[in-house]
């Protein structure tokens, strides 16, 4: 085993192709419905909002597809990105686990979401649109877009969701840096934002609000089109580069495969990345990695929602979706993981949970934060609250291995930076931050509301 910190990759070890898990499953996932017919949806329902190459590559079954040239050049700007050995954090811990993480914070908006939004916008572009919408929660998947939109000379328009809109102002102006135009959410820009402000004027927003106002502002337009940052099959299977590039990378570093493969999860779009290549080995019986999402208490919907059809977004735009869902009226509470504040989960990942392909536990941000820390201390990287639901997991496993002496090797996906989050460190280190307990009242009061669906 090599003594190396920073496993790195060349440029021209970039993959070349996405790859897509659908093929490789024992059965595929269940198909969007259309809300009025509850029939399967058909290109023609999604081409209002999306770019016909990406409503393709939705429903693909080939195993893996070509990442155009174009996407690629964007793509050099910082992949591929280091593979860290985190000797520091493991001497930290006194344990003998062997501690990796894959780091997406080198990115030009600072997390792993470029890796969807530049072919989003590369594939819009090419189609002939000239203005993309979208959400964002913590605003790394705004900021993501709004870099890749300057990329293609799109315009952009985002909905923040209004709890991160007043806590990451930076993470606003940086959207701005990049030429996009940005909403709190709820907006009275949008029928669906004034609807909810008419109800609640003090809402604290919810991404499945700001998917609503977003769809709507897409919908009304021509050459406007809608960019989801987590969730779909397309979105998903772009993050797999990330994979693609660890498995090169745990080869260079000697090591054959991960004992356990650690993501946060909101709407599955890292945690996919990072784990889909590893399990495509394991399936095909070359690697046995244990996978763990991690997700947090006070939006858990692998742990405590339910899995059945819903809509993705608070207003009932979109098709329905199975998946596990708190409900798309829930409004989680404004906890600093803004990324993770979504009431519902890939419908891909959600099946792939109830097929057993991986486990799931929830956190509370407290120990998230604690995690946080010690690992900063450590290693010196600053994580965004996100990914500190995953460090929580991985020290936890890594206690556990000083306790009983096995030397586990861990993966985990450190999928952002967190230098626009400042104020949640604050108050994290004031001694001001807090637990949410959510009471189960407030999830049974929210699927009540679920559509009826077959």
């Amino acid at each position: 085993m090599t003594e190396r910190t920073k496993i790195t990759l060349d440029e021209s070890q970039i993959p070349t192709r996405w790859y897509n898990v659908i093929p490789d499953l024992p059965s595929p996932p269940p198909p969007p419905l259309h809300p009025g017919t509850l029939q399967p949806v058909g290109p023609d329902d999604l081409a209002p909002l999306f770019p016909m190459e990406l409503i393709g590559q939705e429903v693909t079954g080939d195993s893996y597809v070509d990442i155009p040239a174009e996407v690629l050049d964007v793509y050099r700007l910082w992949r591929p990105t280091p593979l860290f050995r985190a000797w520091r954090l493991e001497k930290a811990l006194h344990t003998p686990a062997r501690i990796y993480y894959k780091y997406e914070g080198v990115s030009p908006a600072g997390s792993h979401k470029p890796n969807t939004a530049v072919p989003q916008a590369f594939y819009n572009s090419r189609e002939g649109t000239k203005r993309l919408t979208t959400e964002t929660g913590a605003g790394q998947w705004g900021s993501a877009l709004a870099f890749a939109c300057a990329q293609y000379n799109l315009d952009c328009e985002i909905w923040m969701v209004r709890a991160s809109y007043d806590q990451k102002p930076h993470r606003r102006t940086l959207m701005e840096v990049y030429g996009a135009t940005v909403h709190p959410s709820p907006s009275r820009a949008t029928n669906a934002g004034l609807k909810v402000l008419a109800d609640d004027p003090a809402s604290p927003g919810s991404l499945g609000i700001a998917i609503s106002e977003a769809v709507e502002a897409a919908a009304g337009s021509a050459e406007t089109r809608y960019a989801l940052g987590s969730v779909l099959n397309h979105v998903l299977m772009h993050q797999t580069v990330i994979g693609e590039e660890a498995l090169k990378q745990f080869a260079a570093a000697g090591e054959s495969a991960p004992d356990l493969i650690v993501g946060c999860t909101g709407g599955g779009s890292n945690f996919a990345g990072l784990f889909l290549p590893f399990l495509r080995e394991k399936l095909a019986g070359r690697a046995n990695p244990v996978i763990r999402a991690v997700e947090p208490s006070a939006c858990p919907s692998f742990t405590r929602g339910i899995y059945a059809y819903d809509f993705g977004d608070t207003a009932g735009f979109t098709p329905l979706l199975k998946m596990h869902t708190l409900g798309h009226g829930f409004i989680p509470a404004p906890v600093h993981a803004g990324g993770l504040r979504y009431h519902g989960m890939s419908p891909l990942l959600s099946h792939m949970y109830e097929l057993g392909l991986f486990e799931a536990v929830a956190k509370p941000q407290r120990e998230c934060f604690a995690a946080a820390v010690t690992f900063a201390r450590a290693e010196g990287i600053l994580p965004a609250p996100e990914p500190s639901h995953a460090l929580a997991a991985v020290v936890d496993e890594a206690r556990r291995c000083a306790e009983t002496g096995e030397e586990k090797v861990i993966l985990t996906a450190l999928c952002g930076h967190g230098h626009f989050d400042m104020v949640a460190y604050e108050r994290y280190l004031a001694g001001e931050m807090t637990d949410f307990e959510l009471p189960q009242d407030q999830i049974d009061a929210a699927l009540a509301g679920l559509p009826a669906a077959p």
